[in-house]
């Protein structure tokens, strides 16, 4: 600066000293002592953004959550025991953790549009097969598993993260179509249940074949079988024709039911009937039989002596009506042991029998 300048300065200073002169007073052109003293700080702060830098970009560590299983890969190589949920440190540059799914996960064969989502459901298009006869057959089925977290290291190292397209998938559509290709498509929707037990069985042995067993099947479930149109309403027509038998059926039971009802009361009629003309008969018998008892026993007691008897005593009787009356007009009516005698004598009131 000139001279004649800082002679300006000094002269305008209150007190007219110098700039430099005053305490905390300094020269316009004077450098701040923050940067005077940056120097010796500088080590630090470049040390602290390089740690700071490093953490960000390095991320040394890892949180692996429930339900998760962290692989642990040094240098291109993953580990065989996994990390399980917690705080994980790594080694900058040299490790990092692959997260992978342990819970239960699905994969829909559906037409129906099913949104995938981050929690494991797998949206793919229903398993196409031909039945027996060679009709086409589309099946819609849920797969629900899991991946085995104790060996998910090697399963990763062996399959990769796409192991689902490789074990779930392809097993599945195999098991599906030796299934279905043993029935016919008008069998499959009356032995769904039996189809489906046999999809489930067939599943397991699959997966259970794979080496080290890496996933555990949960369940599945034959959600439909869509048959093509043609077999469609062919079953329709089978089925309205077997409701219609059993209609007829139902009908044909009725009637003879009540046949047979019919059947039962008059058969109960008749031999009511029966009961009662036996018992009328019996009736007659029995008083048949007891008056021929009773005759029997009164021509059993009619002796010779016994008639004898009777005839002296009718012809007394005999005797004493033309005693009293000459003219008394006398009728035998033949019967029994003894004739019975009629008198009509002249008083009415003396009309009597003999045998009385």
């Amino acid at each position: 600066m000139p001279a004649d300048m800082n002679d300006y300065f000094k002269k305008k200073r209150p007190g007219g000293g110098s700039f430099g002169d005053g305490p905390g007073m300094k020269m316009p052109n004077e450098t701040p002592d923050f940067f005077k003293n940056f120097g010796k700080k500088a080590g630090l702060l470049y040390a602290v953004i390089g740690i700071v830098v490093i953490l960000v970009v390095a991320k040394p560590w890892v949180i692996i959550n429930s339900g998760e299983v962290g692989i642990l890969k040094t240098l291109g190589k993953y580990q065989e025991e996994p990390l399980y949920p917690g705080f994980h440190l790594l080694m900058p540059f040299m490790q990092n953790a692959i997260i992978v799914d342990t819970k239960v996960r699905q994969t829909d064969y559906s037409q129906n549009e099913v949104l995938s989502d981050r929690r494991g459901i797998n949206q793919r298009p229903p398993i196409s097969i031909l039945d027996s006869r060679g009709l086409p057959v589309d099946v819609e089925l849920t797969v629900q598993y899991t991946l085995k977290p104790a060996i998910a290291p090697h399963t990763i190292a062996t399959l990769g993260l796409n192991w689902e397209d490789k074990t779930i998938n392809p097993n599945a559509r195999d098991v599906v179509r030796s299934v279905i290709g043993n029935y016919t498509a008008e069998e499959l929707p009356l032995k769904r249940n039996i189809i489906a037990q046999q999809i489930e069985e067939g599943m397991r042995e699959r997966l259970d074949k794979l080496d080290n067993m890496p996933i555990n099947l949960v369940a599945i479930q034959l959600r439909g079988i869509v048959l093509p149109d043609r077999i469609k309403e062919q079953i329709e027509r089978v089925q309205i024709a077997k409701q219609e038998a059993e209609r007829t059926r139902n009908e044909v039971e009725r009637t003879k039911q009540e046949a047979m009802k019919a059947a039962e009361k008059a058969r109960g009629e008749a031999e009511a009937k029966r009961i009662e003309a036996q018992g009328n008969a019996d009736k007659r018998s029995i008083e048949a039989k007891a008056e021929a008892q009773a005759n029997k026993i009164i021509a059993d007691s009619l002796t010779k002596e016994l008639i004898q008897l009777r005839q002296i005593e009718i012809q007394g009787k005999f005797n004493d009506a033309l005693r009293e009356n000459k003219d008394a007009k006398i009728f035998l009516t033949p019967g029994g042991a003894t004739p019975n005698i009629w008198l009509d004598a002249k008083d009415p009131q003396k009309t009597t029998s003999a045998n009385r």
